[in-house]
């Protein structure tokens, strides 16, 4: 079996991921890296199966457009489709499905309901990697609630997302594989204690990717076994209500032992030791290579190919 990595060339910092992802599926299949660009489409064609890590795309959107291609060519591939894609890209949908479908997940800004006192976080509704989340991403007052908001669509050109800021511990939550043989990884406790004082303890873009020395990662996360179970059921209900395939992440805000999911990913980065889902499934037993290839087994027993 031929298998393409398929990638952005642009994303240079995610060399160290596409590598290691090569690196992995080289060690059972016959694999080639496939940038995602220029004669892509005949490129591709002589692949029988892809392992998809792009997720740049156009003006407006991006993250579907691999999976659109490859759907259209009928050659079979990793992780979700266009359309879950694209509604796990804008965190405004997402919240609502996960609303409509009794998933906890904190409320949206209601300038006419909003008694002037919660905080809340606003932040660009089709980002990824915490990109537009600062310390003064939480604000209250519904004055300071609203100028957020026209900055942040100002300076994105994209709709924002306002929802109450959970005080509380910052877990995230990983998934691997399909129907019967969904597996929820141990959860993995974000902490924020050892950061330098002033700074905020929360993901923001500078605490993601500037001070992950000085970030503590706890897994299994310190919970209680009622909240596991808790966390683990919804997020199986999440992953199937969106139609996530072979590997997901879902973060999550949990106060006085209830959780709030806050975003999902329908394919979180898979860099060694840096993603939080790679830690997940290290914690899980897994190595670097068996975590990849057991995405790809996942991935090729659903399409029927194994």
């Amino acid at each position: 079996m031929k298998v393409a990595v398929v990638y952005d060339a642009e994303n240079n910092e995610e060399k160290k991921m596409v590598d290691a992802v090569f690196t992995a599926v080289s060690t059972k299949f016959d694999a080639e890296k496939v940038v995602f660009g220029d004669n892509f489409i005949e490129k591709i064609k002589k692949f029988d199966f892809v392992f998809n890590l792009s997720t740049h795309g156009g003006r407006e959107t991006r993250q579907i457009y691999v999976p659109a291609l490859l759907d259209l060519l009928k050659i079979p591939y990793t992780s979700a489709n266009a359309y879950t894609h694209s509604i796990c890209m804008n965190k405004n949908i997402t919240k609502l499905v996960l609303k409509q479908n009794g998933i906890p997940t904190p409320n949206f800004f209601d300038s006419n309901a909003y008694d002037g006192k919660a905080k809340f976080i606003v932040k660009p509704s089709m980002e990824g990697s915490a990109k537009g989340i600062e310390k003064d991403s939480v604000v209250s007052g519904i004055e300071k609630i609203e100028n957020r908001i026209r900055q942040i669509e100002e300076e994105f050109k994209q709709p924002a997302v306002a929802e109450e800021f959970i005080e509380g511990k910052e877990l995230s939550v990983g998934i691997i594989g399909n129907g019967e043989k969904i597996k929820v990884l141990p959860i993995l406790e974000i902490d924020f204690s050892r950061l330098p004082e002033g700074l905020e303890k929360f993901y923001s873009y500078r605490v993601k990717h500037l001070y992950a020395k000085e970030t503590n990662y706890i897994c299994p996360a310190n919970i209680s076994e009622k909240v596991k179970e808790e966390i683990e059921q919804y997020a199986i209900k999440v992953f199937k209500v969106l139609g996530l395939r072979d590997y997901a992440r879902m973060d999550i805000r949990l106060k006085d032992d209830k959780p709030y999911f806050i975003e999902v990913n329908s394919m979180p980065q898979l860099v060694p030791v840096y993603s939080d889902i790679t830690k997940m499934g290290e914690a899980a037993g897994y190595s670097y290579n068996e975590f990849i290839l057991t995405i790809m087994d996942s991935s090729l027993e659903r399409w029927g190919l194994i």
